[in-house]
């Protein structure tokens, strides 16, 4: 349970991906689609944001930092639109947030190692701003190709896989230009719970031979902050078990924490993404709420499997509220840290004062 968290405090604090776009920031998107913003003029916002977006999450004190994925439309377009042998039917769009008609009538080309390797450069520009670990997130092959019309293929399967393998290289440009914890989202994968086999393996071909750690996150949805589906995690069992990766991530503060037996039912023995803040409603949790949520967890889990996020990304609220959010979190986080033992950073001595003693 090495690589990015090793210098961090136990409990360490994260952000799924998504962080709020400001409304301005909306009206330029969409004035980009719609031909009145060049793509040029919405890269300079999108590295201002950026900035302010890592600055957010610095002053409320989480440790390990994303992006925001701020220059992403969406989380399924700014994959696919990009994707060499994807046909976007229609480049324009109403509102930046919508999704384009895509479709695949061929079988997509042949891997040449530069399919999305341009993520790399985002990865780059946000680890030029920021000294603290970061998160770097994608879209999974599984919900990628969900939104796909498949007109090339026999199955779903083969669709996911050909995907899968240039998400794999896009993995392998983004550890050369140093990441070291990527993971990837399957937002669309708990609408179809019996296809859970097929994302595992698309799963493990992303990470094939990539050095790096792995987070798999999993939700019910979160298109506009409403739920796309309802249920429990246990449709991930036992096949998520096979899955490659070093972490789940996973939605529990709006569902409540009936699904973590299955965790430990199951015998996951990997790190958990515990969800103990709800990003579909704008109400903001208490520290204390919080702190409540992550030692019931800590009944089921060793404190050293955990890591602290939201539920889901934060895209859907308002930016004060997501800063109230993350602060509540990182303070609640703090409370339950002072009462463990040992140091809440490994391989120190414990200190009196920083326990809070």
């Amino acid at each position: 349970m090495g690589g990015p968290f090793e210098c961090l405090p136990v409990l360490p604090t994260t952000v799924v991906g998504s962080f709020p776009v400001p409304e301005w920031m909306e009206r330029l998107k969409t004035d980009h689609f719609r031909g009145r913003v060049s793509r040029a003029q919405l890269a300079d916002v999108h590295d201002m944001a950026i900035k302010a977006a890592l600055r957010d999450q610095e002053l409320a004190g989480i440790d390990i930092v994303s992006d925001g994925e701020l220059r992403r439309d969406n989380d399924i377009d700014y994959f696919l639109a990009r994707l060499p042998g994807v046909e976007v039917r229609q480049t324009t769009k109403d509102f930046y947030f919508d999704y384009h008609d895509t479709a695949v009538t061929a079988p997509l080309p042949p891997a040449t190692g530069d399919e999305l390797a341009w993520l790399a450069d985002d990865f780059a520009y946000t680890a030029a701003q920021t000294t603290a670990p970061i998160k770097f997130s994608f879209t999974g092959p599984y919900s990628l190709a969900r939104r796909l019309r498949n007109h090339a293929y026999a199955d779903q399967r083969e669709l996911v896989l050909a995907i899968a393998h240039r998400l794999n290289a896009a993995a392998h440009a983004l550890a050369a230009r140093g990441a070291t914890l990527l993971q990837i989202d399957e937002p669309f994968l708990a609408g179809r719970p019996g296809d859970v086999d097929v994302a595992v393996e698309g799963v493990n071909v992303v990470t094939a031979g990539v050095d790096v750690s792995w987070a798999l996150h999993v939700c019910y949805g979160n298109r506009y902050a409403r739920p796309s589906w309802e249920g429990h995690y246990d449709f991930l069992f036992p096949a998520v078990l096979d899955a490659r990766v070093d972490q789940l991530v996973l939605e529990f503060a709006r569902k409540g924490y009936e699904d973590l037996p299955v965790l430990e039912r199951f015998g996951w023995d990997r790190r958990i993404g515990l969800g103990v803040v709800d990003v579909k409603s704008q109400d903001v949790e208490s520290p204390g709420t919080v702190a409540k949520r992550i030692r019931a967890a800590l009944d089921l889990v060793a404190a050293e499997q955990l890591v602290i996020n939201p539920d889901c990304g934060l895209r859907n609220l308002s930016g004060a509220v997501a800063r109230a959010k993350l602060a509540a979190m990182v303070e609640g986080t703090a409370q339950v840290r002072r009462t463990l033992r040992p140091s809440p950073v490994a391989g120190q001595t414990p200190d009196p004062i920083a326990q809070g003693a």
